[in-house]
């Protein structure tokens, strides 16, 4: 066999090589907590439970860093603000931080009160129901990613408590009117945050890229973005981030905000004055300027994530290390640092071996991202929780960021659809006049450069000087068909949609197998 056709068999074998790799790693991970667990716990009561759920609780959260932190630094990678090695390295340390640092000392037992825990049986059923919850979360994490669907870790965990609580005490155990919130969430979380998306994509096109002289409009306007991003983005760290460390309310929490972001505002005012001044006059040298405050939302995101999310990893975990050493079913349980060990190096493993996926099909799959559509999906992502958790819905992240993507991208499809038309009505106007092309090509070329105000102005006096053609009601429907250029994917879409409509069900009936498997194994 000569050496050209051994090269050749290597890189067919790369694939599948790469992919043991990742698969010994995390099973390299999930051994290291079976041995530490084992020895911790050897001839404790139960302590056989208990390194089994702490091992589920490493798969868990290493499902977790797959799958959902791609939400958190997606959007700067698809807009090249990060490479993705860059952003990997970012949400590591600061997921990792986050869940450390501010991932608090207690968690709910049974979490968002989905179901009545005063109608569980016993101690015992207690720790299989929440094994059962934490593996089938874990599971359909595991099958979501392959599918390359961002889905909510909260809501595959809630689906698990769900279905398993429903298998271990019967319908009546369910807190119903809190499905039903979780249920409204779904629409409410993702089209919120591509309204709030969309809202300020158009700003900063109207406000700076639509202008002629792009810089000076830069640079009126990027420093007070940045600032209301800041001011976000602390409001944000505050009630969600840090609310284990420091408890503040939300007019507090705001006010301080506002503080902070008046003080970075004077700050970075001059700095992006600068910036401005070595930049092109055009879209490129406008986005540059957003670079740096991507960086900081994707570390600011995760480190939030971290802090907050990370309980779905160990709460579950908590709850049944809590009951085997103690004894009983509590509203509160403690976390001792193994667990939030476990949680914090699960979910940064888990992004380093196969987050690459989820961050590539957030950043690019959806619709194509520069930096100022990423800042835009950033600022949704900040506000849309701020505005939810003062309203008292339980809004999932992934669903708000991956919304305010397919925000940004369908006013881009708008934007597109509305500028041919309005081309498309020059076009007409000169050729029913009998101009030449190259009247139609000269007006068109100031039409192009024109601010946004001037183009509406421009095309008031053609309208004027024209009579409108009397179109259908079927044949305007066929003309925006044909200026309509899709920029968003569907495909992606549907895939998206669906896998988060079927999350809480699938889970469920996973959970309920998985009790029923568990149920059946441990008694005598």
């Amino acid at each position: 066999m000569e050496l050209k056709d051994i090269n050749e068999i290597e890189k067919a074998a790369q694939p599948s090589q790469n992919e043991l790799f990742r698969l010994g790693v995390g099973f390299l991970f999930v051994i290291l907590i079976m041995m530490y667990t084992g020895s911790s716990f050897a001839g404790l009561e139960g302590g056989y439970m208990l390194m089994t759920a702490a091992m589920i609780g490493g798969y868990m959260a290493m499902n977790i860093g797959a799958n959902d932190v791609a939400n958190n630094v997606g959007p700067a990678v698809g807009s090249k603000a990060l490479t993705l090695a860059g952003a990997i390295l970012i949400a590591v340390i600061f997921e990792a931080s986050g869940a450390l640092i501010a991932g608090g000392d207690v968690v709910s037992t049974i979490k968002k009160g989905i179901i009545n825990p005063a109608m569980i049986a016993d101690t015992d059923t207690f720790i299989w129901l929440m094994m059962a919850a934490l593996l089938a979360g874990a599971v359909w994490l595991n099958i979501a990613t392959a599918l390359g669907a961002p889905v909510s870790t909260t809501h595959s965990i809630v689906g698990g408590v769900l279905g398993a609580g429903i298998a271990a005490g019967g319908l009546g155990i369910a807190n119903w009117s809190q499905m039903g919130m979780i249920a409204a969430s779904w629409v409410i979380s993702p089209v919120l945050g591509g309204l709030i998306a969309a809202f300020f994509l158009y700003l900063i096109k109207r406000k700076i890229t639509y202008h002629s002289d792009m810089k000076s409009a830069a640079k009126r306007m990027v420093p007070i973005l940045v600032s209301i991003m800041a001011w976000a983005f602390s409001t944000y760290l505050i009630l969600k981030g840090l609310k284990r460390l420091v408890k503040l309310d939300f007019l507090s929490a705001l006010g301080l905000g506002l503080m902070i972001a008046i003080v970075i505002f004077f700050i970075i005012k001059p700095m992006i004055g600068r910036a401005a001044d070595k930049s092109s006059n055009d879209k490129v040298g406008v986005n540059r300027l957003f670079t740096m405050p991507l960086i900081f939302a994707a570390a600011l995101l995760s480190f939030a994530h971290g802090a907050n999310d990370v309980a779905n990893a160990v709460g579950p975990l908590a709850a049944i290390n809590d009951a085997i050493l103690h004894g009983g079913i509590k509203a509160k349980a403690s976390i001792p640092l193994w667990v939030m060990m476990v949680g914090a190096v699960g979910i940064a493993i888990g992004l380093a071996l196969y987050g690459p996926k989820l961050i590539r099909t957030v950043g690019s799959e959806i619709t194509e991202l520069d930096q100022t559509r990423a800042f835009s999906v950033a600022m949704a992502a900040a506000i849309t929780v701020i505005i939810a958790s003062q309203l008292g819905l339980p809004v999932s992240s992934t669903h708000i960021a991956v919304g305010a993507i397919f925000g940004v991208g369908f006013l881009r499809e708008y934007l597109k659809a509305s500028y041919a038309q309005m081309e498309q009505e020059i076009i007409d106007h000169h050729s029913n006049n009998g101009h030449d092309q190259r009247v139609i090509e000269v007006f068109l070329a100031d039409f192009r450069r024109a601010s946004v105000d001037e183009k509406g102005r421009m095309i008031q006096q053609l309208k004027k000087h024209s009579v409108e053609a009397d179109f259908s009601k079927k044949e305007r429907k066929t003309l925006n068909k044909v200026y309509r250029k899709e920029l968003v994917k569907r495909s992606a879409l549907m895939r998206i949609v669906a896998a988060w409509i079927i999350t809480v069900p699938a889970s469920g009936l996973m959970a309920a197998i998985f009790y029923f498997t568990i149920r059946g194994m441990m008694l005598p």
